[in-house]
């Protein structure tokens, strides 16, 4: 029987080797494709139809938790394994709720990863240590923020929002998203409105507090 297929998104090559390194020698999986940002990670999904995707939230390009959120529309069959530094709620609430397969925090013990992608695998969902099996339930069964009004910018709304706030010019997210300059003005404009900003300084300050860029 032939191994899952998976996909690794990290932006540090280390962590890359690493896991691939894992999956291969302890014949978990077969890794057919890397990412180190956002967008290409999307394309990887999109061109591989991989079962299972290992995802790091704090990617350049578009952040982590669109690319789940793009993955579980385009490719649904695709189980999204989030491995992240980040153990706070907010994180752990926004990942469950768009979708993810799991949530291992960066650091666990290599038997701990096997045993997320086996749950994963079996249709079963995965919780690091110290995250326990009881807050799956009590996290998702919080009622979801609907007044966040980054929730009202559609996909490629979100995708241009990240990379104007990573200092990107329009001609340089029209080239990356295969769009025109004057369609990325559009959407622009469209978010601003939306987000209730005005200035680019706004637009950098929201995307720090929503966490899709470090400060």
């Amino acid at each position: 029987m032939p191994l899952p297929t998976a996909i690794l998104a990290d932006d540090h090559e280390i962590v890359r080797r690493g896991l691939s390194a894992l999956l291969t020698n302890e014949k978990l999986c077969t890794v057919v494709a890397e990412a180190s940002d956002g967008l290409t990670a999307v394309k990887l999904v999109e061109k591989h139809r991989p079962q299972v995707l290992f995802l790091d939230l704090n990617l350049p390009r578009l952040h982590g938790l669109e690319v789940l959120r793009q993955v579980r529309d385009t490719c649904p069959q695709t189980r999204v394994l989030i491995l992240s530094m980040h153990n706070d709620e907010p994180y752990v609430i926004e990942t469950l709720r768009a979708g993810a397969s799991a949530y291992i925090l960066k650091g666990s013990e290599s038997t701990e990863i096997a045993t997320a992608l086996r749950e994963v695998l079996a249709g079963r969902r995965f919780l690091s240590a110290p995250l326990s099996e009881w807050a799956i339930n009590a996290l998702t069964a919080k009622t979801p923020d609907t007044t966040d009004p980054l929730q009202t910018l559609s996909p490629r709304e979100r995708v241009v929002l990240q990379l104007a706030a990573e200092g990107e010019n329009n001609p340089a997210i029209a080239e990356k998203l295969f769009i025109s300059p004057r369609t990325v003005e559009t959407h622009r404009t469209n978010l601003l409105r939306k987000l209730g900003l005005q200035t680019q300084t706004d637009l950098v300050r929201f995307a720090i507090r929503k966490g899709l860029i470090s400060a």
